[in-house]
C-alpha cells in the first residue's frame, strides 16, 4: 500500500479510467477529473464509468470530481489521457492552476496533433513552460484498457529525458500486473505509440479485404520499418521501435478484435464510409487523425511513407482499399535495408 501518495487522472476516457483504476488498486488516492458537472455526477453515482469501462467497480481510493484545482492538489503524479485533439486544450487548464512544485506530469496521449504534427510533450511544453516539463513523462505500449481494467497482465514503457522522473512514474504505476519499464527516448515512446495505429487501420482494411496472414505480416513489417525511418529522422532511437512502444504496441492494435483503429480499417474494407464507422465507434480513435498528422511531419522531415499516404487516401479521399494496396504492391523493387556502404 502507497498511502501517502496521490495522483490525478486528467479525462475520463477508457485509457484514463483504466489508468486511474490500476492506480488505485495499488493502495494510491486517485483522483478522477471529469470535463463536467454532469459527467461527475454520473460517476460518483454509479461507481464506475459505465460509458467506457463498463462493470469494473471503482477501487476505494478512487475517487471523481469535476473541480481541477481538487483533483491536483497535493497530487505527486498528474496523468494526462486525453484524445490528441484536445490535449493543448487540457494542458491550458492545467496550467491555471498551481501544481505541487514536486509533482511530475506523464501524457498517456497516443497521437500527434491534428495539422502541425506536434507530440503531446511538445505541446505540453510550449502551453505549460520549460522548468515543469522537465517533470513530464510519456506512458506507452501494448495496453488495450479493457484488459487492464480487468485485471489481465500487461507491460509499459515511460520515458523521460530526466530518469529520476521516470523512476519515479514506474514505482507509482508498476504493480503485479502491470510491468513498467523505463527509457529516455522520449520522441521514439511518443511517436512509436502514435504511429502505430495508422498500421493498425492499415491490417484492419487487410483483414476485412481477407488478404490473409501472409500480407497482414508482410504490412505491419514494412509499416514498421517506415515508422521507424521517421522516428529516426525526428531525433529517436531506431531500438525504441523493437520494444514495448514499437513492436510491442504494433502487434497487440494489429491483430486485437479490442482496437479500435484495426476495426475501422476492417469496417471500411467491407464497405461502410468512414464516417459511418467514425460514428457508430463513439469513441475516439487516434489513427485518422494521426494518418494525416504523421504526413506533415513526413513532410518536413524529408522521410517517404507509402502506406501512411495510401491509408489517409483511403481514409480521406474514398480511394478503394484494393487499389490503395494494388499501388503499394506495383511500387518499384527495392532492397529491403538501403546500402550503407
Amino acid at each position: 500500500m502507497v498511502e501517502s501518495r496521490c495522483a490525478a487522472v486528467i479525462g475520463t476516457t477508457s485509457w484514463a479510467t483504466t489508468l486511474a483504476i490500476l492506480l488505485a488498486r495499488s493502495g494510491i488516492e486517485t483522483r478522477l477529473w471529469a470535463r463536467t458537472e454532469s459527467e461527475f455526477e454520473r460517476l460518483r453515482q454509479d461507481g464506475e464509468n459505465k460509458a467506457r469501462v463498463p462493470d469494473v467497480p471503482f477501487p476505494q481510493p478512487l475517487s471523481p470530481t469535476a473541480d481541477l484545482r481538487l483533483a491536483t492538489a497535493g497530487a505527486s503524479l498528474i496523468v494526462i489521457a486525453v484524445p490528441s485533439v484536445s490535449f493543448r486544450e487540457n494542458v491550458q487548464r492545467l496550467s491555471s492552476v498551481d501544481l505541487d512544485p514536486d509533482a511530475i506530469v506523464i501524457g498517456a496521449t497516443k497521437g500527434l496533433e491534428r495539422g502541425t504534427g506536434r507530440r503531446m510533450s511538445e505541446i505540453f511544453q510550449e502551453e505549460i513552460g520549460s522548468e515543469i516539463s522537465q517533470r513530464y513523462g510519456s506512458l506507452s505500449g501494448p495496453n488495450l484498457a479493457k484488459e487492464i481494467a480487468h485485471g489481465r497482465p500487461s507491460s509499459a514503457v515511460v520515458a523521460s529525458a530526466d530518469p529520476e522522473v521516470a523512476a519515479r512514474a514506474q514505482e507509482m504505476f508498476n504493480s503485479p500486473l502491470f510491468r513498467v519499464y523505463t527509457n529516455t527516448d522520449v520522441v521514439g515512446v511518443e511517436l512509436g505509440g502514435a504511429l502505430k495505429n495508422i498500421l493498425a487501420i492499415g491490417a484492419g482494411l487487410a483483414d476485412g479485404m481477407g488478404y490473409g496472414d501472409n500480407g497482414k505480416a508482410a504490412l505491419i513489417s514494412r509499416g514498421l520499418a517506415e515508422i521507424t525511418r521517421l522516428g529516426v529522422a525526428g531525433g529517436a532511437q531506431a531500438l525504441t521501435f523493437s520494444g514495448l512502444a514499437g513492436i510491442g504496441d504494433l502487434i497487440a492494435t494489429c491483430y486485437s478484435p479490442l482496437s479500435r483503429n484495426r476495426f475501422i480499417g476492417q469496417e471500411i474494407a467491407k464497405g461502410r464510409s468512414p464516417g459511418d464507422v467514425l460514428e457508430s465507434l463513439g469513441q475516439v480513435a487516434e489513427g485518422v487523425d494521426t494518418t494525416s498528422a504523421a504526413l506533415v511531419l513526413a513532410n518536413q522531415l524529408g522521410v517517404d511513407m507509402p502506406i501512411t499516404e495510401q491509408t489517409r487516401r483511403v481514409l480521406l479521399e474514398g480511394l478503394d482499399p484494393r487499389q490503395a494496396l494494388n499501388e503499394l504492391m506495383a511500387r518499384a523493387p527495392k532492397a529491403e535495408y538501403p546500402s550503407r556502404g
